[in-house]
């Protein structure tokens, strides 16, 4: 049994790390062999692309965001349960008082989906979501009552008295898999840069993994407030602000019913 349960968290590891570092589609190879393949047109009638595209994701999303969910869904369930924490600013009220504490408690290499309920409040912290621990989901009381905030800009001095780089300006970074937030604000406190200033970088929100989605957020910056650095991501019901080229793009994401102010 041990040795069954060791094979499947190496699999598992194998799966995450392909994922989360490439762009192309793993999947099994039934529909490719002779005699079974059967056309189908990727575009119904009365349906067009972007509409396709985005029921499509947001099909992923109720799945990929559902407590019951796993890679091996039911059956590795059983073995895995998936559960909630809750972060509040009152001791009293939650397991933990920072987002970070909570993602610190998770196993290095999570197997599950976890829910992380980030109760109102202003948290003053810079997060990370290593890049193992997949399948989190940060989910605020609302983007106007939870915000997750910090100051670091490109030229902020880190450990080694270097300058940590606009990559690692983050307030909030996403290193992993599979992470959903929903109804956070995530924010630089950064002002806005005088013109012509040099490493002023500030961002709030850095998504560095695959298969991401973020519904009913903020993002609050001024330069380079929202980094989409590598995976394919979706947005909806954003809202998105900062001054100079506050949108970071370099791979593929799908935005619907999100507001840009300047």
């Amino acid at each position: 049994m041990a040795r069954c349960q060791f094979i499947s968290i190496a699999l598992l590891c194998t799966i995450l790390i392909i994922t989360n570092f490439t762009t192309k589609v793993v999947c099994h190879t039934k529909g490719l062999r002779p005699g079974q393949h059967v056309p189908i047109n990727p575009f119904p009638e009365n349906s067009t692309r972007a509409e396709l595209i985005e029921k499509r994701f947001m099909k992923w999303v109720q799945f990929i965001g559902d407590l019951d969910h796993s890679i091996f869904k039911q059956a590795f369930n059983k073995v895995f349960p998936s559960y909630t924490i809750t972060v509040d600013k009152n001791p009293t009220a939650g397991d933990f008082t920072s987002i970070q504490a909570a993602l610190d408690s998770l196993p290095l290499i999570n197997l599950v989906r976890v829910v992380i309920k980030v109760n109102a409040g202003t948290y003053t912290e810079k997060v990370s979501v290593t890049a193992m621990r997949a399948f989190v989901t940060i989910q605020g009381a609302g983007a106007d009552r939870t915000v997750v905030q910090w100051g670091d800009t490109a030229d902020t001095l880190g450990s080694r008295g270097q300058p940590i780089g606009t990559f690692n300006s983050a307030t909030f970074a996403v290193n992993s898999a599979f992470f959903i937030a929903r109804n956070i604000t995530f924010k630089n406190t950064t002002p806005v840069p005088k013109p012509g200033a040099v490493g002023k970088q500030a961002v709030a929100l850095r998504v560095s993994g695959d298969n991401a989605a973020f519904v009913g957020c903020k993002f609050l910056g001024a330069q380079d407030t929202l980094y989409d650095h590598i995976g394919r991501h979706y947005y909806k019901d954003c809202y998105i602000e900062g001054s100079v080229d506050f949108i970071l793009a370099m791979l593929f994401l799908f935005m619907r019913d999100v507001m840009f102010m300047q």
